[in-house]
């Protein structure tokens, strides 16, 4: 079949990367794609929020089966109205993805559906969100834009002067515009970060392997939070027992009570989870594959993805084989741009990707990146995603940072501690 990935970024290159893997895959294509989807893929100059134009290519080109990657096409609708052309895809409706486009919408759900998670309230005017404010104890607090904002949304405010602060940036000087005309302000949880990712087909759940993002731009979880600057899988956090509790206290409710309200959920929903001292709470859901923790889960997946995505696109999870994995752990790191996620360098040209994929077992993902004149330049913020494998966490470790060793560009940085989280779980 030929399959089309909707997307640019290092979650799309992975995903058209496995896809390319599997015997039903005639060609996989990609809309836009980057310099590395280009490798596995055949790049179709479409953006990924251009619905119209996605159908248009689909009917022309006979494309069987489509997978969109981020959130802004899912939550525009994109599912809706292919489903509606008769072309055959994986991923929420516009209803369902509301779970994404919508904290406030999120919320809800979650107290119908009794999931626990952070005490919270949403406002659209700053008067009433101060006065909230001001009922709070003077302690960290986390204020949130209600809508899509690139995974730059969400800040950790030290105190109720911050919080002010916060709140007054997105409802009065509209920094997130649209995405910030209401926000949630939410009690700040303590514990250990976890996520964990399902395949959903509107009744039957399957748990992938879960993996731990690391959001803040500096080692030690300091610095401002951003779209992730690296993963990895599998966990020692995700124990046997505390996967069952996610999938009975978490994903099974939020599916059943999805269905419930008229918005039944097929896709990926992606749980962000605190491991809190008080038990599991969800931070927020996402209503497609993360990106990075698509990286490291890709790598380990040996499952054919399309047999198993396209199971799901037709309610017949039911009947796909037990998941296998590569028993071994994956480690991605993020290499970013300078001024990353500030304001960003554009244009310049990286060396080193093929010196750094001779290392074994070891992948560079493309996230930034755009090929002109046969060179592959940055074209983002998180430029690339260097994803390795090894016997231990350590070993991965290891040559996920060996690779990065090999690669340069201008003002080119990344954390060095990913996966040290394990050790002190």
């Amino acid at each position: 079949m030929k399959v089309l990935v909707v997307g640019q970024g290092g979650r799309e290159h992975a995903l058209c990367w496995k896809l390319k893997q599997s015997p039903k895959v005639k060609q996989v294509y990609c809309a836009p794609g980057n310099a590395g989807t280009a490798l596995e893929a055949r790049n179709i100059d479409i953006s990924a929020t251009d619905i119209p134009g996605i159908i248009q290519f689909c009917k022309k080109e006979g494309i069987n089966f489509v997978i969109p990657g981020p959130e802004a096409p899912l939550v525009m609708g994109i599912v809706d109205a292919l489903q509606k052309a008769g072309i055959k895809t994986f991923g929420p409706t516009q209803a369902a993805a509301r779970l994404e486009g919508s904290k406030t919408f999120s919320k809800q759900i979650m107290r119908l559906a009794n999931v626990p998670t952070a005490e919270s309230a949403s406002f659209d005017n700053l008067e009433d969100a101060y006065h909230y404010l001001d009922s709070r104890l003077d302690k960290p607090i986390v204020v949130k834009a209600d809508g899509l904002a690139a995974g730059k949304g969400v800040t950790v405010c030290k105190n109720i002067a911050e919080a002010k602060e916060v709140a007054n940036s997105m409802l009065t000087d509209g920094i997130f515009k649209e995405a910030g005309k209401k926000i949630v302000i939410e009690e700040c949880l303590t514990g250990n970060e976890l996520s964990v990712l399902a395949i959903i087909d509107g009744k039957t759940i399957i748990i992938l392997e879960p993996a731990q993002d690391h959001k803040a731009a500096y080692d030690g979880d300091q610095g401002p939070n951003t779209g992730g600057m690296g993963a990895y899988s599998p966990s020692p956090l995700a124990k046997d027992e505390l996967l069952e509790k996610v999938l009975t206290e978490v994903f099974i409710p939020m599916v059943h009570t999805m269905r419930k309200e008229g918005c039944p959920f097929q896709g990926i929903l992606y749980a962000g989870l605190m491991l809190t001292p008080q038990g599991i709470k969800v931070l927020e859901f996402n209503v497609r594959m993360g990106d990075p923790e698509t990286q490291p889960i890709m790598m380990r997946l040996k499952t054919d993805l399309a047999e198993l995505l396209l199971a799901a696109a037709e309610g017949k999870l039911n009947q796909a084989k037990p998941l296998e994995w590569d028993p071994r752990p994956a480690v991605c790191v993020v290499m970013a741009a300078e001024g990353y996620p500030g304001n960003i360098r554009k244009g310049d040209v990286i060396k080193g990707i093929a010196e750094a994929e001779k290392i074994p077992e070891t992948k560079v993902f493309q996230a930034g990146t755009l090929l002109s004149q046969g060179l592959t330049l940055t074209d983002g913020g998180r430029v690339l995603g260097v994803t390795a494998l090894g016997e231990t966490l350590s070993e991965a470790k290891l040559r996920a940072y060996q690779a990065v060793k090999q690669i340069r560009w201008q003002g080119a940085w990344c954390r060095k501690d990913i996966s040290d989280k394990a050790r002190l779980s």
